[in-house]
């Protein structure tokens, strides 16, 4: 038995993987460090309360102390780095969050990782950062799409920091020998994900009968990558992947967002038998500063080298996560908190409708 350590895994992208690794590869034991931050949510895993390969830690990144006592007591043979600040609107309000997670979080996880790696040399260990394809910044129409040698340009705060950890993490490689692989994925979607995010908050605003915001002209073009896929790549660059390498990882899908907005509400017409359309709620809103025009990922060498390609259509992945949510509504209504409901109405409704 081998025991990973997984920041972030109460939050969307961290609650899938973790249930995919206990699904389906029984000879890993999990520790999940995760802040609870509005975010994550303990709930998520409840079903491994009592599984002897799960343990639930609650603290930061940043807390050095913390990290030492556990890379002493678990001794780790990998990291998946998920915890991170990840919405580029809260990013542009409140930017410091962003500088204090992930980028000095990132730091503190890895000297933490370097320290024990010395502690033990033979030991077999991998520092798996989990990061974004907003990173090379944006994409005209005809653009090729991203690959691992694209340029970095980022746009916002969010992209900026998460750059900035991906700097540091190819830094220890490079300087100290750590054993680091590096992705970069697409825009992930499926169950658990924080309704702030376009597609939930869609699903979400559709059966309360509320407007659907649409930023500017709703043209901005996303790779979408169901995160199921997201975590069977991780496992395989992980295993695979060539130490101080970097991974794209996408879905092969691209769609606009005004696209994907109608997609949802035909599906939670059908589903829901939903007399008039729900498209008639969707509103134009006033753009975001910075917004990029698009992302695309070229997957090639994720595909050559590790195997990776993604199995599911957005079609087919799309109506598995609105079924999701609709099973799911006492959890969805568990993480709408008054303070969820004031961002909201902050960012959308006071942006007014064009």
């Amino acid at each position: 038995m081998e025991t990973i350590l997984v920041t972030g895994g109460s939050g969307f992208i961290g609650t899938n993987f973790i249930k995919f690794v206990m699904e389906n590869h029984p000879r890993w034991a999990v520790v999940n460090l995760d802040a609870l931050t509005y975010a994550g949510n303990p709930e998520n895993h409840r079903e491994l309360e009592r599984d002897d390969r799960y343990t639930f830690v609650q603290g930061n990144i940043a807390d050095a102390g913390l990290l030492e006592k556990l890379f002493a007591a678990h001794r780790f043979s990998g990291v998946f780095h998920f915890a991170a600040e990840t919405h580029v609107d809260r990013s542009i309000t409140g930017p410091e969050v962003f500088l204090n997670t992930n980028i000095i979080g990132t730091f503190k996880l890895l000297e933490a990782s370097l320290a024990h790696v010395r502690s033990v040399p033979d030991a077999p260990f991998r520092f798996l950062h989990v990061s974004t394809d907003e990173v090379y910044g944006s994409l005209g129409f005809k653009d090729p799409a991203f690959t691992e040698t694209t340029p970095y340009d980022p746009s916002s705060p969010y992209s900026a920091s998460k750059a900035s950890s991906d700097h540091f993490v190819k830094a220890f490689h490079r300087t100290y020998g750590l054993d680091v692989v590096v992705t970069n994925c697409s825009n992930n979607y499926g169950p658990y994900q924080f309704p702030e995010k376009l597609i939930p908050l869609v699903i979400l605003n559709i059966l309360d009968n509320k407007p659907l915001p649409v930023y500017g002209k709703g043209e901005n073009i996303r790779d979408w990558l169901y995160v199921k896929d997201h975590c069977d790549a991780l496992v395989r660059v992980f295993l695979k992947g060539t130490s101080g390498g970097t991974y794209n990882i996408g879905g092969g899908e691209e769609k606009n967002n005004l696209a994907v907005v109608r997609a949802i509400c035909d599906l939670v017409d059908k589903r829901t038998g939903r007399k008039s359309s729900s498209r008639e709620l969707i509103s134009y809103v006033q753009d975001r500063p910075g917004h990029d025009l698009r992302y695309a990922i070229d997957c090639a060498k994720a595909e050559r080298s590790v195997g990776f390609k993604a199995q599911y259509s957005f079609e087919q992945a799309l109506a598995a996560t609105i079924d999701w949510y609709l099973d799911h509504m006492d959890w969805v209504r568990s993480v709408q908190t008054g303070a969820y409901r004031k961002w909201i109405e902050t960012q959308y409704t006071t942006r007014g409708v064009k």
